[in-house]
């Protein structure tokens, strides 16, 4: 009897202790449980610990609350001028409502990534190939836009999208590669043509700044040149007209008489003789008169010695 009572008593307590784990739940941070009660929705579990009616609540799913990114695989797209590209979308997306994400939608997942393909082929569908690829950022936003007012429902925030990658066709790459390299080498041709009328400018330049800095400079030699040679010809003529003053002024003051100006006038003769451009020398009327008055000197001398004798 008293083993009966035991195994009875390790059945309560086995039991107890089952109800009891299945009572409490720990949820972890960042993420939620969806209770059921009796097949409906209860509540939403938070995180911490939790208390749970045993055999009659029930875990229906637990959501992850954190934000999720999801690379779905390259989609075939058609541009408007019909040509295919591959366009690899990524989603950064976060539940916000549990509920929703539970009871909205069978599998949110999937309900985003179809989503994301029919909204990426109306919105690329609208541009043509040229335009895809310069667009990154206007398809992102359109994309986000969309989502993220289709997704709301279901208890999910779009967050951001981004394209990863836009492969054209083999042959269109092929084409842009071609163009790319022909538009290179035409404006490194434009460049070069350019360098080299900016050099031919810039030499023209400078060359007429050094023709006119050296006539600038010549002038100003030719001018200083002449001044220097104004001045010296005034010095020049100052000095003689000083000399001949001094001269006039010793003569004045020395009372010459008729004889001496006469002999004073013929020692002057030669060194006005002097000179290879002298090639005629003429003779002044005077010199009768100066000729006159040297004899007169020569004959008084010999008078005054005879007599003095």
């Amino acid at each position: 009897m008293g083993t009966e009572q035991l195994i009875v008593a390790l059945v309560v307590v086995a039991v107890v202790g089952f109800a009891l784990a299945r009572t409490i739940r720990i949820i972890p941070q960042a993420t939620a449980a969806i209770i059921e009660r009796l097949g409906r929705y209860h509540r939403t579990l938070t995180p911490g610990l939790n208390l749970v009616v045993p055999f009659i609540d029930r875990i229906k799913e637990m959501i992850d609350l954190r934000e999720q990114v999801v690379s779905f695989p390259p989609q075939p797209v058609i541009t408007s001028d019909n040509l295919v590209v591959s366009i690899d979308t990524v989603i950064y997306f976060q539940v916000t409502n549990p509920k929703a994400a539970t009871y909205e939608i069978a599998n949110f997942l999937v309900g985003v990534e179809q989503l994301t393909v029919t909204t990426l082929r109306n919105v690329v569908g609208g541009m043509d190939l040229e335009r895809t690829l310069t667009s990154r950022e206007e398809i992102n936003t359109e994309l986000r836009g969309v989502l993220d007012e289709a997704t709301g429902k279901w208890g999910i925030r779009v967050n951001r999208v981004e394209l990863k990658a836009i492969d054209p066709p083999a042959s269109i790459q092929d084409s842009m590669e071609k163009q790319m390299r022909a538009d290179r080498d035409k404006r490194a041709a434009v460049l070069t043509a350019e360098g080299q009328k900016q050099a031919a400018i810039l030499t023209a330049e400078g060359e007429k700044t050094a023709a006119v800095l050296r006539a600038r400079g010549e002038a100003e030699a030719a001018v200083l040149r002449a001044q220097a040679e104004a001045e010296a010809a005034a010095m020049r003529a100052k000095g003689q007209a000083d000399a001949i003053g001094m001269v006039f002024k010793a003569i004045h003051e020395g009372n010459p008489d008729q004889r001496l100006l006469a002999y004073q006038y013929l020692q002057m003769l030669p060194e006005l003789a002097k000179g290879d451009a002298n090639k005629l020398w003429i003779v002044p009327s005077e010199m009768g008169r100066v000729l006159e008055n040297l004899g007169g000197l020569f004959g008084g001398d010999k008078d005054g010695g005879g007599k003095g004798s």
